[in-house]
Protein backbone atom coordinates (compact mmCIF):
# COMPACT_ATOMS: atom_id res chain seq x y z
CA UNK A 1 0.00 0.00 0.00
CA UNK A 2 2.03 3.42 -1.03
CA UNK A 3 2.22 5.59 1.63
CA UNK A 4 3.32 9.03 0.84
CA UNK A 5 3.98 12.54 1.93
CA UNK A 6 1.03 15.26 1.43
CA UNK A 7 0.90 17.74 -1.31
CA UNK A 8 -1.09 20.56 -2.21
CA UNK A 9 -3.37 18.61 -4.55
CA UNK A 10 -4.45 16.32 -1.78
CA UNK A 11 -6.02 19.12 0.67
CA UNK A 12 -9.16 18.84 -0.48
CA UNK A 13 -9.11 14.61 -0.32
CA UNK A 14 -7.49 14.54 2.98
CA UNK A 15 -10.66 16.89 3.80
CA UNK A 16 -12.95 14.37 2.68
CA UNK A 17 -11.15 11.55 4.30
CA UNK A 18 -12.01 13.28 7.90
CA UNK A 19 -15.53 14.02 7.15
CA UNK A 20 -16.11 10.62 6.69
CA UNK A 21 -13.91 9.05 8.98
CA UNK A 22 -15.34 11.21 11.81
CA UNK A 23 -18.73 11.80 10.42
CA UNK A 24 -21.63 11.39 13.06
CA UNK A 25 -24.46 9.50 12.08
CA UNK A 26 -26.43 11.29 13.92
CA UNK A 27 -25.94 14.50 12.46
CA UNK A 28 -24.20 13.64 9.00
CA UNK A 29 -24.44 17.34 7.90
CA UNK A 30 -21.92 18.87 10.63
CA UNK A 31 -18.72 18.84 9.77
CA UNK A 32 -16.61 17.06 12.41
CA UNK A 33 -14.13 18.77 13.83
CA UNK A 34 -11.54 17.29 12.75
CA UNK A 35 -11.69 18.60 9.17
CA UNK A 36 -10.98 22.02 10.68
CA UNK A 37 -8.22 20.58 12.99
CA UNK A 38 -6.00 19.61 10.04
CA UNK A 39 -6.65 22.75 8.17
CA UNK A 40 -5.70 25.03 11.31
CA UNK A 41 -2.30 22.66 12.30
CA UNK A 42 -1.41 23.19 8.45
CA UNK A 43 -1.68 26.75 8.90
CA UNK A 44 0.24 26.92 12.20
CA UNK A 45 4.19 26.68 13.22
CA UNK A 46 3.88 23.36 14.55
CA UNK A 47 2.93 22.10 11.03
CA UNK A 48 5.53 19.31 9.84
CA UNK A 49 5.08 19.05 5.97
CA UNK A 50 7.06 15.81 6.18
CA UNK A 51 5.25 13.75 8.84
CA UNK A 52 1.96 14.79 6.94
CA UNK A 53 1.38 11.48 5.08
CA UNK A 54 -1.31 9.96 2.84
CA UNK A 55 -2.21 6.50 1.18
CA UNK A 56 -4.09 6.54 -2.27
CA UNK A 57 -6.21 3.96 -4.01
CA UNK A 58 -5.50 3.15 -7.67
CA UNK A 59 -8.16 5.61 -9.05
CA UNK A 60 -5.35 8.27 -6.95
CA UNK A 61 -8.04 9.10 -4.82
CA UNK A 62 -6.61 9.94 -1.03
CA UNK A 63 -8.07 7.28 1.28
CA UNK A 64 -6.47 7.59 4.60
CA UNK A 65 -4.51 10.65 5.98
CA UNK A 66 -2.26 10.39 9.48
CA UNK A 67 -0.17 13.85 10.84
CA UNK A 68 1.84 14.59 13.57
CA UNK A 69 3.05 18.00 14.71
CA UNK A 70 5.16 19.89 17.14
CA UNK A 71 4.21 19.08 20.88
CA UNK A 72 6.08 19.56 23.97
CA UNK A 73 6.79 17.86 27.08
CA UNK A 74 7.72 20.18 29.45
CA UNK A 75 10.80 22.37 27.28
CA UNK A 76 11.22 18.73 25.33
CA UNK A 77 10.01 19.12 21.72
CA UNK A 78 8.31 16.30 20.86
CA UNK A 79 5.51 14.98 18.69
CA UNK A 80 1.64 15.10 19.21
CA UNK A 81 0.10 12.03 16.82
CA UNK A 82 -3.35 13.42 15.19
CA UNK A 83 -5.75 13.08 13.37
CA UNK A 84 -5.24 9.97 12.07
CA UNK A 85 -8.57 9.20 9.50
CA UNK A 86 -9.46 6.63 6.71
CA UNK A 87 -12.76 7.04 4.12
CA UNK A 88 -15.30 5.33 6.15
CA UNK A 89 -16.22 2.61 3.05
CA UNK A 90 -12.07 1.43 3.06
CA UNK A 91 -11.69 0.83 6.92
CA UNK A 92 -11.01 -2.30 7.67
CA UNK A 93 -8.23 -2.96 5.50
CA UNK A 94 -4.91 -2.24 7.17
CA UNK A 95 -4.75 1.76 5.64
CA UNK A 96 -4.36 3.03 9.54
CA UNK A 97 -1.89 0.66 10.52
CA UNK A 98 -0.02 1.54 7.42
CA UNK A 99 0.03 5.13 8.07
CA UNK A 100 0.59 4.71 11.81
CA UNK A 101 3.97 2.55 10.74
CA UNK A 102 4.76 5.14 8.12
CA UNK A 103 4.83 8.16 10.18
CA UNK A 104 6.77 6.51 13.14
CA UNK A 105 9.09 5.58 10.74
CA UNK A 106 9.50 9.02 9.63
CA UNK A 107 9.58 10.51 13.12
CA UNK A 108 12.63 8.45 14.28
CA UNK A 109 14.09 9.01 11.08
CA UNK A 110 14.09 12.44 11.62
CA UNK A 111 15.48 11.84 15.36
CA UNK A 112 11.80 12.91 17.36
CA UNK A 113 12.01 11.21 20.71
CA UNK A 114 8.40 10.75 21.69
CA UNK A 115 4.93 10.34 19.62
CA UNK A 116 2.52 10.87 22.30
CA UNK A 117 -1.64 10.36 21.23
CA UNK A 118 -4.83 9.85 22.68
CA UNK A 119 -6.08 6.42 21.58
CA UNK A 120 -7.62 2.97 22.46
CA UNK A 121 -6.08 0.63 24.76
CA UNK A 122 -6.78 -1.95 23.00
CA UNK A 123 -5.58 -1.04 19.89
CA UNK A 124 -2.26 1.53 19.53
CA UNK A 125 -0.17 -1.16 21.84
CA UNK A 126 0.24 -3.14 18.91
CA UNK A 127 2.45 0.04 17.40
CA UNK A 128 4.36 0.11 20.37
CA UNK A 129 2.50 2.97 22.22
CA UNK A 130 2.49 2.32 26.00
CA UNK A 131 0.56 4.30 29.20
CA UNK A 132 2.13 7.92 29.37
CA UNK A 133 2.18 7.60 32.66
CA UNK A 134 4.78 4.68 32.68
CA UNK A 135 7.38 7.25 31.13
CA UNK A 136 6.40 10.19 33.53
CA UNK A 137 4.53 12.36 30.83
CA UNK A 138 1.32 13.93 31.90
CA UNK A 139 -1.89 14.32 29.47
CA UNK A 140 -2.79 18.18 29.64
CA UNK A 141 -6.29 16.65 30.75
CA UNK A 142 -6.08 14.92 34.00
CA UNK A 143 -9.13 12.28 32.73
CA UNK A 144 -7.11 11.34 29.24
CA UNK A 145 -5.22 9.12 31.70
CA UNK A 146 -6.62 6.34 30.94
CA UNK A 147 -6.29 6.60 26.88
CA UNK A 148 -2.80 9.13 26.55
CA UNK A 149 -0.24 6.83 25.43
CA UNK A 150 3.16 7.64 24.04
CA UNK A 151 6.14 5.68 21.75
CA UNK A 152 9.28 5.98 22.71
CA UNK A 153 11.92 6.20 19.43
CA UNK A 154 15.29 5.51 19.22
CA UNK A 155 16.32 9.42 20.30
CA UNK A 156 14.46 9.08 23.36
CA UNK A 157 16.19 9.69 26.70
CA UNK A 158 14.41 9.52 30.32
CA UNK A 159 14.75 12.27 31.19
CA UNK A 160 11.55 13.73 29.11
CA UNK A 161 8.82 13.95 31.72
CA UNK A 162 6.43 16.36 32.80
CA UNK A 163 3.18 17.88 31.53
CA UNK A 164 2.76 17.51 27.82
CA UNK A 165 1.17 20.30 25.37
CA UNK A 166 -0.24 20.15 22.13
CA UNK A 167 0.19 22.22 19.60
CA UNK A 168 -2.09 25.45 19.81
CA UNK A 169 -4.86 24.62 17.59
CA UNK A 170 -6.18 21.82 19.49
CA UNK A 171 -6.73 23.90 22.33
CA UNK A 172 -9.69 25.94 20.36
CA UNK A 173 -11.29 22.58 19.99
Amino acid sequence: MPVRREVPDDIEGIRIVHTSAFADPEAPERTPVEVGLVDALRRSDAWLPELSLVTTGPDRTVDGHIVCTRAWVGPVAVLGLGPVGVRAERQGRGIGGALLHAVLGAADALDEPLVALLGHRDYDPRFGFRPAHEYGVRPPVASWVPNFQVRVLTSYTPAIRGEFRYAPPFGDL
